[in-house]
């Protein structure tokens, strides 16, 4: 058979896979987080639907699937439909150069355990489809000819403008550690020596932070604040075009997460990994699993930040520390002599 079109049906294959995985992570992500918020508030959670409550998440998919949407009169109705897509596409397209594990033998054909490993680019990739979620955003509070709405559109791209710079200065680091922008030869350095957080631990926790505020996590959900602003700038959407816009969010922050574990945390990197290829993809699950539990934690138990406190310590604080990891990264590199 023809090898393009072989690579072609493999990445079919594989991009499908991961579509897949996505959803059904994003559709337990939602009972993971019900149940982890449940136990940490001394409450039960959702125990009805399925044994143990693991049906709730088909239960919800099927409700909005079946609930009526609405669209209002004075909106702006393509950029009004096409909103949820710019947010929910752009957060599976990012886990494209995720690498998930080294190489399998697959009947005598040597298949990569990721979509684009080895793009010589990976991290401008993902900064550049990352910052296209925003704009789905603002769409959605401007096309809903909605007060409400606009504020929180508004709200989201001050946001995205202040803690981007910190989210992508963060990702230098790792870049200047392993002297490459591909996502797979980031880990493989970090293989041949210690994780990063080992060397950059604030450039860790400045990535983490600014990636909350990216996601619109608590404390940083200003844009969809409801104590200010009703539900921000989804507040007219129902339906199907609202789960699109709850997928996102959960998607992107699954997203962070592996990326988080990718630059700092080695990836898919963990024992007997080079023996066993396909124990990569269960070190990198458990690790996106451990860091979307700290997002669960955080927002339980952390009150949302008032606005100008939100912009103050994005600017002030959060771009000022993420300068001093470069730096930091340099001396790392000179006193270290790490590469």
């Amino acid at each position: 058979m023809n090898e393009t079109l072989l690579l072609i049906i493999e990445w079919t294959i594989k991009g499908g896979l991961l579509a897949f995985g996505l959803a059904t992570g994003f559709a337990y992500t939602t009972f993971y987080e019900r149940k982890w918020a449940a136990r940490l508030q001394i409450r039960i959670g959702p125990n009805r639907t399925g044994p143990g409550g693991w049906l709730q998440p088909a239960a919800d998919g099927l409700k909005l699937f079946f609930k009526e949407e609405f669209t209002p009169a004075n909106a702006y109705k393509f950029a009004f439909n096409l909103a949820p897509v710019l947010t929910m596409v752009p957060a599976i397209v990012i886990m494209a150069v995720i690498p998930w594990g080294t190489q399998i033998d697959f009947f005598g054909r040597i298949i990569p355990l990721g979509i684009s490993n080895e793009l010589n680019v990976g991290v401008l990739f993902l900064l550049s489809v990352a910052s296209v979620s925003v704009y789905g955003i603002v769409l959605a509070g401007w096309s809903s000819n909605n007060k409400y709405a606009m504020l929180g559109g508004l709200r989201s791209t001050a946001q995205m403008i202040s803690y981007e710079l910190a989210l992508g200065l963060s990702f230098i680091g790792p870049i200047m550690l392993a002297g490459s922008l591909n996502m797979a030869e980031i880990i493989r350095a970090q293989q041949q020596g210690v994780w990063y957080v080992v060397y950059l631990p604030l450039a860790a926790v400045v990535f983490y932070i600014a990636a909350l505020a990216e996601v619109n996590r608590s404390p940083f959900d200003m844009p969809e604040a409801e104590q200010e602003l009703t539900a921000g700038y989804h507040t007219e959407y129902s339906g199907m075009k609202f789960s699109l816009f709850f997928m996102g969010e959960y998607i992107k922050m699954i997203a962070v997460s592996a990326i988080c574990a990718t630059l700092f945390f080695g990836g898919f990197d963990g024992p007997f990994v080079n023996t066993y290829p396909l124990l990569g993809p269960l070190y990198l699950g458990i690790k996106i699993f451990i860091s979307l539990g700290l997002m669960i934690w955080i927002r339980a138990t952390m009150p949302r930040l008032r606005y100008d406190r939100l912009m103050a310590f994005g600017w002030k604080v959060m771009l000022p520390l993420s300068l001093f990891n470069v730096v930091w990264a340099a001396a790392v590199i000179v006193f270290f002599n790490v590469r």
